[in-house]
């Protein structure tokens, strides 16, 4: 039974992509994974050293060497910023297409009358000149603080009062009026509307919404749906496998943001939890695309917590290691990022970084360097070659790694 397994250290990159001054000059001189290994607290990092990190990285760091048997590379972003949602939609095989920045306040006025329209009551709350919205005491709807300004607005509600359905309805409603990048519908358990509107914020004189980290939303029964613009999921490679009679497996965030049409959904934050449930359905030794997504790694980087990153690493290192050892002869492992999010560059958002590439096959005896890719979809179309189908985009690397 083949099996191909794509592992997503949510926003563990490393380095910079070149366009940073022009497009991003506050990511100038970011690497997540460098930032990490130079702040002083335990790594416990074997195997994906042992699968080529410091290859991928480019140079060598005190202890931490390259690998001499590896099949490693990196990539580039394609899609603009750095996204988490566009990020992983370029995984599963998507050319991105650039949607249009800006602000909730140049759309408030429609947000508010589509929902009161739903039977939603909706207040409008001031801070510094700027006004965002919430939704029957229990939601606010505001513009994203923790990533490029502009991109996303967030839908951020008191779940033990509300309800997940809930928040999403008002998401979905609010993603009607808007074409920013993602409207990002989320709720936690333990934090009511008080603690919500407590942690609202602005920046710029422009953007006004909540801090999320610091409104606690994130810490205790975290749920969320990525609702995204302009993605053409029948391309994607999910499909193209559902097609050919392929399983997919989702594991964490990736399956709330990519279509998994047929497929199996395990919707997880918790580190340990994501790696259990996928240990149990690699046991069973069944055939299939598994995509798994590690976010709270991601958390930590926007907390700027580097001993909590640290801490995700060491623990998604030794669960590697036990996937490492339930692979067969056909398999394939490809442990990557989907951006950066550097807790040591000075801001609490992504940072655009290349993306390591790091590739396990049983018994592999060289080094094989894949190179820089232009886009991560060639991981999308890698995985639909080894199943013998193909999507629109990307370009395969699998003849480079058998």
């Amino acid at each position: 039974m083949k099996r191909f397994i794509v592992l997503v250290l949510d926003s563990f990159g490393v380095g910079a992509m070149d366009d940073v001054k022009d497009v991003r000059p506050l990511d100038v001189g970011s690497s997540t994974c460098m930032s990490l290994l130079k702040y002083e607290s335990p790594k416990k990092w074997d195997n994906i050293l042992g699968l080529g990190l410091m290859n991928a990285v480019g140079e060598d760091y005190k202890e931490f060497k390259k690998s001499e048997k590896a099949i490693f590379g990196t990539s580039n972003l394609k899609h603009f910023g750095a996204d988490s949602f566009f990020g992983h939609q370029e995984i599963a095989g998507t050319n991105p297409k650039k949607p249009i920045f800006s602000a909730m306040s140049a759309h408030i006025n429609d947000i508010e009358s589509s929902l009161v329209k739903e039977g939603f009551d909706v207040v409008r709350l001031e801070k510094d000149g700027l006004e965002l919205l919430k939704v029957d005491n229990l939601i606010c709807v505001g513009d994203n603080m923790e990533t490029d300004l502009g991109q996303a607005i967030n839908v951020v509600g008191a779940m033990d009062y509300c309800g997940m359905d809930m928040i999403k309805k008002v998401g979905h409603i609010v993603r009607q009026e808007v074409k920013v990048p993602r409207v990002i519908a989320f709720g936690g358990s333990k934090v009511t509307i008080d603690d919500i509107t407590n942690a609202m914020i602005t920046k710029e004189g422009k953007f006004i919404g909540i801090d999320a980290p610091g409104s606690g939303v994130y810490e205790t029964n975290y749920h969320v749906e990525h609702i995204g613009y302009g993605v053409d999921t029948s391309k994607q490679v999910p499909i193209a496998l559902h097609k050919v009679g392929i399983n997919n497996y989702f594991y964490g965030k990736v399956s709330n943001i990519v279509h998994n049409p047929g497929g199996t959904n395990f919707d997880a934050v918790d580190t340990d939890e994501i790696f259990i449930d996928l240990l149990k359905d690699l046991k069973q030794d069944k055939e299939g695309f598994y995509f798994i997504n590690i976010q709270e790694t991601d958390l930590a980087g926007h907390a700027q917590d580097c001993e909590r990153y640290i801490d995700r690493m060491n623990l998604s290192d030794a669960y590697i290691g036990k996937i490492m050892n339930l692979m067969n002869h056909d398999d394939i492992l490809i442990v990557m990022a989907d951006h950066g999010n550097d807790p040591m560059i000075g801001h609490a958002r992504h940072t655009r970084e290349r993306v390591p590439l790091l590739i396990y096959r049983l018994n592999n005896d060289k080094l094989i360097n894949i190179g820089n890719r232009v886009s991560m979809a060639d991981v999308g179309q890698t995985v639909a070659d080894y199943f013998n189908t193909e999507i629109e985009y990307g370009e395969s690397f699998l003849k480079d790694i058998i």
